[in-house]
């Protein structure tokens, strides 16, 4: 049980001696999968911050457009976050089955977020309504953000 304890102390101290690394970097640090990402679906937007997020075992980033919108990658570059409130989330970066139903269903929405984990996906519409779908797109959960 000691052990135990002091192992769950140790990580906590470690976690929050690296809680505080975040590094502001250039465009040209990004992962070149984020590179490729931005300039293919946000080649219209200025880039006006980059920060790394390291962390204990990885990093992450976060980019933020001169407009506002805010993009997050993982450490491989790979987007997990897209919070795009001004202009909403560019179609080619929604997958078709995500778009499929949001046209189906919220044919005057747009889509504001869209975010990804290894298992899920989490969809904000211009309409309130929140929508999660597992990994083969289907619909686990929807609630309307009051």
């Amino acid at each position: 049980m000691k052990k135990l304890l002091f192992i769950l102390l140790t990580a906590f101290t470690l976690q929050a001696a690296q809680a505080d690394n975040d590094k502001a970097i250039t465009f040209n640090q990004l992962p070149n999968k984020a590179q490729t990402f931005i300039k293919k679906h946000f080649a219209n937007h200025k880039v006006a911050f980059v920060k790394m997020d390291k962390k204990i075992l990885n990093s992450d980033y976060d980019v933020i457009l001169a407009n506002g919108n805010k993009l997050e990658f993982d450490k491989n570059g790979e987007w997990t976050d897209l919070d795009c409130r001004r202009g909403g989330v560019p179609a080619k970066a929604v997958p078709s089955a995500i778009k499929k139903f949001v046209k189906t269903k919220h044919p005057n929405a747009t889509i504001v977020s869209l975010e990804r984990d290894h298992d899920s996906y989490e969809v904000k519409l211009s309409n309130a309504w929140e929508i999660k779908f597992d990994k083969q797109f289907n619909v686990t959960d929807m609630s309307m953000d009051d």
